[in-house]
């Protein structure tokens, strides 16, 4: 991978390692619907202007149907969840359960139409890593709470989903365009929530965090890991799912003061570990007849490579992300 792909892959370790550190901080003085309201507000008042300008609003409206459960499921339900269970979590824990996206993701995949067969190691790093899961929470049990805790599985089985809509719905149209469509149709829905419960004495850190949460962590993180996917590839461009919740757990602990718990050091590795092995190569019998994408660990990934090719008509044609 070149400079320039290495910059781009540490860019989005860091970015998206951010929002359970600035949530955790919001959440103090917004509530989790107001918040919802004013990140995707301000993160497509950003990202439409361009879809529109680039004509790749149009293709996703046409598929309204599919584009209000993506929204739905990516975003209006497990961005509310999340919010939430931040107020009665650490940051910390937040970002290592959402760590067990990939593992959900698998599980997911078995319940298709497409459903395969895991191989004996792929079904060992399943159960890795919800062993590792289960010591994330069940060696702090007494410190933390059992309600945000399912909040957050709840958030990790939508992100595991809501590629499943991209992947047989928009492979072949523009991923900002689905993003910028899915994120105003949110903030449409929760505008109510944002008048009737409008933030009031909110302070700096706080309006700060929502700006770089819909700024940083939504608009800008979105073009830059469609980037990336064009310079390094979409594989390669997934392995900041694994590094992400290590940034959140060293926000967490240095600029929040919160604990490095037993629970954290013996299940990060559990899960870690299990979602590399669960996700791993498939056999050849896939390789002779394309499914559609099982490894869906990141919400953009299905539609990438069409909004590559549609950024640079010129480029050479790549294989669609849902036909791996």
């Amino acid at each position: 991978m070149t400079k320039r792909g290495w910059s781009l892959f540490l860019a989005m370790c860091l970015i998206w390692g951010l929002p359970y550190l600035f949530i955790r901080i919001a959440v103090e003085d917004v509530s989790p619907a107001a918040l919802v309201f004013l990140r995707t507000a301000l993160a497509a008042l950003v990202l439409l202007p361009i879809a529109l300008v680039r004509r790749e609003v149009g293709p996703v409206l046409a598929r309204w149907r599919p584009l209000t459960l993506f929204a739905v499921i990516e975003i209006m339900i497990p961005w509310v969840l999340l919010g939430h269970a931040e107020q009665r979590i650490s940051s910390s824990l937040a970002g290592l359960l959402v760590a067990a996206v990939p593992l959900f993701g698998a599980l997911a995949f078995l319940v298709t139409a497409h459903a395969e067969r895991f191989s004996a190691t792929q079904t060992g790093g399943l159960v890795l890593g919800f062993v590792g899961v289960a010591c994330l929470v069940g060696l702090d049990v007494h410190h933390i709470d059992v309600l945000a805790v399912a909040e957050m599985l709840g958030v990790a089985i939508c992100y595991a989903a809501g590629p499943l809509v991209l992947a047989r719905s928009f492979a072949d149209v523009s991923g900002l365009g689905v993003m910028a469509c899915a994120l105003t149709l949110t903030a449409v829905v929760y505008t109510p929530f944002g008048l009737l419960d409008p933030p009031t004495d909110v302070p700096a850190e706080g309006w700060l965090s929502i700006v770089v949460l819909a700024l940083v962590c939504t608009a800008l993180a979105f073009v830059i890991f469609l980037e990336l996917i064009k310079v390094a590839g979409p594989t390669r461009a997934t392995i900041i799912t694994y590094v992400n919740p290590a940034v959140a757990i060293a926000l967490g602990v240095l600029l929040l003061d919160e604990r490095l718990t037993t629970g954290m050091l013996v299940g990060f590795p559990l899960i870690l570990v299990g979602c590399v092995v669960a996700a791993g190569g498939r056999g050849a019998t896939e390789a002779a007849a394309p499914e559609p994408a099982a490894d869906v660990a990141l919400e953009v990934e299905a539609a990438a490579e069409a909004a590559v090719e549609v950024a640079d008509p010129d480029a050479d044609p790549e294989p669609q992300i849902s036909s791996l």
